[in-house]
C-alpha cells in the first residue's frame, strides 16, 4: 500500500541555482511589482475621484484593476521572498492560501472580461436601451456576483483539497496551484476532478459563450451600421479584445501545463509562461486602457504636478502624474 501523509510544507522544484544573478532577478521582480501596483492604483484613483467616469464601463474597469492588484499581491511578495531564500519551501497553509489567490484571480479576470463584453454589447447593439438595462444597481450586482461566485467556488475547491492524503510534497512550479497539489494525492481524486469540471463550466465555458455571442452581435451591427457605429465599436472594443486575448494566451498555457507533461519545454520558458497570466495582464491592461480611452487619458492629464493648486489639494497626485509621464 502506498505511504501517504499530510505534509506540513511543500518544496517548490522549479527554482534553480541563480548564482550571482539572484539580486538581479530580485530587482527585476520588485520593479515589475511596483509598476503593477503603481499603474493599476493610478487608474483606480482616477476613476474613483472623477464623477464623469462613474459610468458602467469605467466601474467594470475599476473592478478589473482591483483584481490585478489582488492577483499580483498573491504572487509577487511570495516570489521576492523565495528568490532570496536558499530553501524553496512553503508551509502547507500558505500554499493553500496562495492557490486560492491565484485561481480566484484567474476566474475573476475572465468573468470580469465577459461582463465587460456584455456591457459593450448593450452599448453598441442597444444604445437607446442602454441606460435602462445597465443601471448602477445592475452594475453593482454583476460585480458582486462575479467576486462572490468565484470566492465560493474556490473555497469549496480548497475544502476538497486540504484533507487529501499526499504521497509527496514537491511542486514543480515557482508557486502553489490547485492541480499541482491534487496530482500529489495517493488516492482517488474523482470528486476533485468532477468539481473542477463544474467550476470550469461556471467560470470559464459560460463566460466564453457569452463573449462569443456578444462579439458576434457586435460584428453584425458593425457590418450593417454606420461609420460612426463602427468607430465607436472599434474605440471601445479594441482594448477589451486585446486584454482578453492577452489573458487567454497565458491562461491556456497555464491550464496546459497543469494537465499535460511539459518536461520537454525548457525550464526558464516554463517559468516565464506560468507567470505570464499573473504578470502581463496586470501590466498590459492599465497601459492599454490609459492610452486608448480618451476620457481616462484626459482625466489623468488634469493632474499636472506643475499646478500649485492641485499639489496643495493632494500631494499624491504628483506621484501619479510623474508615473503617467514616465509610462505613457
Amino acid at each position: 500500500m502506498t505511504n501517504s501523509t499530510q505534509f506540513s510544507y511543500f518544496s517548490l522544484g522549479a527554482y534553480f541555482d541563480m548564482g550571482g544573478f539572484q539580486f538581479l532577478y530580485f530587482m527585476v521582480i520588485l520593479c515589475l511589482y511596483i509598476l503593477i501596483v503603481g499603474s493599476n492604483l493610478l487608474l483606480i484613483v482616477v476613476i474613483c475621484l472623477n464623477r464623469s467616469l462613474h459610468e458602467p464601463m469605467y466601474i467594470f474597469l475599476c473592478s478589473l484593476f482591483v483584481n490585478e492588484l489582488y492577483g499580483s499581491t498573491g504572487l509577487f511578495p511570495f516570489l521576492l521572498v523565495q528568490i532570496l531564500s536558499n530553501s524553496h519551501t512553503v508551509s502547507a497553509s500558505f500554499c493553500f492560501l496562495q492557490f486560492f489567490f491565484v485561481h480566484s484571480y484567474g476566474s475573476i479576470e475572465f468573468l470580469n472580461l465577459s461582463v465587460m463584453s456584455y456591457d459593450r454589447y448593450l452599448s453598441i447593439c442597444h444604445p437607446l436601451q442602454y441606460n435602462t438595462r445597465m443601471t448602477y444597481k445592475k452594475v453593482a450586482m454583476l460585480i458582486a456576483v462575479t467576486w462572490f461566485l468565484v470566492f465560493l467556488l474556490n473555497f469549496v475547491a480548497l475544502s476538497l483539497t486540504v484533507p487529501l492524503q499526499l504521497c509527496g510534497n514537491i511542486i514543480n512550479k515557482v508557486y502553489c496551484d490547485y492541480h499541482s497539489v491534487v496530482k500529489l494525492a495517493c488516492f482517488d481524486t474523482t470528486a476533485n476532478n468532477i468539481y473542477g469540471l463544474i467550476a470550469s463550466a461556471l467560470s470559464v465555458f459560460g463566460p466564453l459563450i457569452l463573449i462569443l455571442y456578444t462579439y458576434t452581435q457586435i460584428l453584425k451591427v458593425c457590418f450593417s451600421g454606420s461609420k460612426q457605429t463602427r468607430q465607436k465599436a472599434f474605440s471601445t472594443c479594441t482594448p477589451h479584445l486585446a486584454s482578453l486575448l492577452n489573458f487567454s494566451f497565458g491562461a491556456c498555457f497555464e491550464i496546459s501545463q497543469s494537465r499535460f507533461d511539459m518536461s520537454s519545454v525548457p525550464n526558464m520558458l516554463r517559468i516565464f509562461l506560468s507567470l505570464y497570466f499573473l504578470t502581463c495582464p496586470a501590466l498590459f491592461n492599465p497601459v492599454m486602457y490609459g492610452l486608448k480611452l480618451s476620457k481616462i487619458r484626459k482625466m489623468i492629464s488634469k493632474y499636472n504636478p506643475t499646478s500649485a493648486s492641485v499639489v496643495k489639494y493632494n500631494v499624491s497626485h504628483s506621484f501619479f502624474c510623474c508615473y503617467y509621464e514616465l509610462v505613457y
